[in-house]
């Protein structure tokens, strides 16, 4: 049986983005709107928070080491050790009603990330790659570009426009990064939430985080459902796999935007959830140090 635990008191106003840091056995996620990239230890309690200037959607390291690669407003930014801004890259200046949203590492180190429209405007956001040569438009057409993962074995990249209310499978290409064939994996059902952010486990399967549906998805590779895992918040925005075994799924969730019954009612609402999946995930992938030295320096004050 699924089994889920809130043992960490912190709420976030908008959580998303786990990434769990294989090297030093901590989970880093981001609060958006508050601002913060929260650096936890989940065996001892111990939350190193960075703060951020808001909105910051993703924090991915770079290599082993202390730098991160953030999506903040609408640039790539290059953190340094002690938190500063030591690059960055704006990435859709000519568009304000747009910011980037949710982002990860492929095992080549590349960065890929989506926009969203803030307002929902359609077609006016894109899913992006930033790689040694720097950086390039994938697919433009989107609204809410949002969450993405791989699978290797099977040659795919899995990647959610989330008001599509579908989930996207592209052929994919390690070695040079390229994609095609875009096609629909699995639609959902507007009444189970909007899709948000995803991960797979080591058997190539989905997990959904269903925003608004207060449940994660698993599917198997053929789009199958296999199991639903329900969650006590509503807006349940992303999940990652960690631990010692990678055998946690840490689960970030959303208080944003539920007015003070909401908030009464939902009292876990933005909460770092840790459940008991029943399932071993993959280690994550991280950002090379080569595609991180294509964020520029900011100039000189």
């Amino acid at each position: 049986m699924t089994t889920v635990e809130v043992p960490f008191p912190g709420r976030c106003e908008l959580g998303e983005g786990p990434h769990w840091d294989v090297a030093r056995g901590r989970l880093r996620y981001v609060d958006i709107n508050g601002g913060v990239v929260h650096d936890l230890d989940p065996a001892t309690g111990d939350d190193r928070p960075v703060p951020v200037p808001p909105p910051v959607s993703f924090a991915v390291p770079v290599g082993d080491g202390p730098e991160l690669v953030c999506g903040t407003g609408s640039d790539v930014t290059l953190l340094a050790a002690d938190g500063h801004a030591a690059g960055r890259l704006p990435v859709e200046p000519d568009r304000p009603g747009n910011r980037i949203n949710e982002g990860k590492a492929d095992a080549a180190g590349r960065l890929w990330f989506g926009s969203m429209s803030l307002t929902r405007t359609p077609g006016v956001a894109s899913l992006y790659c930033l790689d040694a040569d720097g950086l390039r438009t994938v697919s433009g057409g989107m609204t809410v570009g949002n969450g993405l993962d791989w699978d290797l074995d099977r040659g795919r990249m899995y990647h959610i426009d989330s008001t599509t209310q579908q989930i996207d499978i592209h052929r994919y290409d390690l070695a040079t990064g390229a994609v095609a064939d875009r096609r629909v994996f699995v639609q959902v059902d507007p009444a189970d939430g909007l899709p948000d952010g995803l991960t797979l486990d080591a058997d190539g399967c989905v997990w959904l985080c269903l925003y608004g549906g207060g449940a994660i998805h698993r599917y198997d590779p053929d789009g199958r459902l296999m199991t639903t895992v329900q969650l006590p918040v509503a807006h349940v925005t992303s999940a990652a796999f960690g631990g010692p075994d990678l055998s946690t799924l840490f689960v970030t969730t959303s208080r944003h935007k539920l007015d003070e019954a909401e908030r009464a009612a939902q009292p876990l609402a933005g909460a770092l959830l840790v459940v008991d999946p029943g399932a071993r995930g993959r280690a994550p992938n991280t950002v090379s140090s080569t595609v991180a030295a294509t964020v520029p320096s900011p100039p000189e004050p």
